[in-house]
């Protein structure tokens, strides 16, 4: 038989449904006068020892400086040390574990050999055997937990734990279903606000402050919801960001989308015109009015529109490095092809001065060799 806890939409009076008068009995099948009961413990006991109560620390060898007080409290404790336990059969099947306090009736009832863990009211922490450092406050908080390092605050929270290591809850029902399938994934969780997280089974390194937060998100991770109701409509998808009450986590065009953030109260929203300025967000998801470059200083986007009373970041003048401007190809041909005619040039200019100098020589010799006139006289 298994026990079941009334829906939440029908009632969230966790005493409907006879939780309360099925826990002891199912879980535990003890009857009054089901076992045979140890002598009445009455004041001090060897070892630094005290118990006040039929069968308390009855069993005790070694054992130093443990508290018991109410029926069977610490009653196969041997070895351990310093344990308290104040109630019904709290931390009744405790042998060697120490520094654990447990109190309520069946607080920490099944642990054996756990350490440093603290529980306080009834059922708390019952089913732990060897789990560590866990905290419970609240009737049947981490019920069924044997795992290590988790803190539960409220009625039933952390209630269907087994595994899984390093959840908070505080809140009733806050991370109930949590690791119910024993399969220990479900870490790293926190969940502070009633029903918070309840629906989680498996997901992990999810975080619901806020009553209601993300109290139907089965198997995704990452998840962030803060505010009533955040993040109500995730179920199976994973990071992602839910701010506000009320605000579900799901695109009203696209539907429950992975890798998403919604923030209530900014569409729709007024603000003055006065001083309206832009938002910007970078490849890290930092927002910011101002742009800025690598190294730290004021730019702006071109061609961004200028609002009414905005503040855009201003343009600091940039000192500019001068830069050899590379030569272009067909300005270096048409170069080329001038120093090609410079020295065709120049070159017919040598041959026409040497054909002047020629000519020059030839007309001297042309006037030396020219014969000299000759007087004719008359007879």
């Amino acid at each position: 038989m298994k026990t079941t806890f009334p829906s939440i939409r029908k009632s969230r009076n966790p005493a409907i449904g006879g939780f309360l008068l099925l826990l002891p009995l199912v879980c535990f099948g003890l009857a009054p006068m089901a076992q045979a009961v140890g002598p009445d413990t009455d004041g001090a006991i060897a070892g630094s020892n005290n118990g006040e109560g039929i069968g308390v620390l009855v069993s005790r060898t070694t054992g130093v400086w443990n508290t018991g007080t109410g029926f069977e409290a610490l009653n196969h404790l041997t070895a351990g040390n310093q344990n308290t336990a104040t109630g019904l059969r709290s931390l009744f099947s405790d042998i060697n574990g120490g520094y654990n306090t447990g109190t309520g009736v069946y607080s920490l009832f099944s642990n054996t050999s756990g350490f440093f863990n603290s529980a306080t009211g009834a059922y708390s922490l019952a089913n732990n055997i060897s789990g560590t450092r866990n905290t419970a406050n609240g009737y049947a908080a981490l019920y069924r937990n044997t795992a290590d390092d988790n803190t539960a605050t409220g009625f039933a929270a952390l209630y269907r734990n087994v595994s899984a290591v390093t959840n908070a809850a505080v809140g009733t029902f806050a991370l109930q279903n949590n690791d119910s399938s024993g399969a220990g994934t479900a870490a790293f969780n926190t969940a502070v606000g009633g029903f918070a997280l309840k629906a989680n089974v498996d997901g992990t390194r999810n975080t619901a402050v806020g009553a209601g937060a993300l109290e139907s998100a089965n198997g995704g991770s990452d998840n962030t919801a803060v505010g009533e109701l955040a993040g109500i409509g995730i179920t199976t998808h994973s990071n992602i960001i839910a701010i506000g009450s009320g605000v579900s986590g799901v695109d009203s065009a696209l539907g429950e989308v992975d890798n998403a953030c919604y923030i209530g109260n900014i569409s729709g929203a007024s603000v003055s015109a006065a001083t309206v300025n832009f938002v910007f967000v970078d490849a890290s998801g930092k927002l910011g009015t101002v742009t800025v470059d690598a190294n730290g200083n004021k730019v702006t986007i071109p061609g961004l529109p200028r609002l009414p009373g905005a503040n855009l970041p201003q343009t600091v003048p940039q000192r500019v490095q001068p830069q050899a401007i590379s030569p272009d190809p067909k300005e270096a041909m048409l170069n080329r092809k001038v120093e090609e005619l410079q020295a065709t040039v120049a070159r017919q200019q040598k041959q026409i001065d040497a054909l002047s100098a020629g000519l020059q020589k030839v007309s001297a010799q042309l006037e030396v060799s020219k014969p000299a006139p000759q007087v004719v006289g008359n007879k």
